[in-house]
């Protein structure tokens, strides 16, 4: 697995933990701040991605469309 599945495996680990309701206090805050900043890479590599894969293109009249990254193996 890479590093996004395991913080996703990690979220759902945390979700249920947080939903049986038995974690102490300091544990569900400790537990919602793990998920916080999971989440928060999570969407960092999800944003990375799609800008590996989407471009902006801005055409002669200056209208910008989305378009696919191609890569050129040079």
């Amino acid at each position: 697995m890479n590093k996004f599945e395991d913080n996703i495996t990690r979220l759902d680990e945390i979700v249920k933990k947080l939903e049986d309701g038995n974690a102490a206090l300091d544990e569900c805050v400790a537990l919602f701040e793990d998920g916080v900043k999971l989440t928060g890479e999570c969407i960092k590599m999800l944003d990375d991605a799609e800008q590996k894969i989407k471009l902006l293109v801005k055409n002669n009249d200056g209208e910008v469309s989305e378009t696919d990254f191609v890569q050129n193996d040079a």
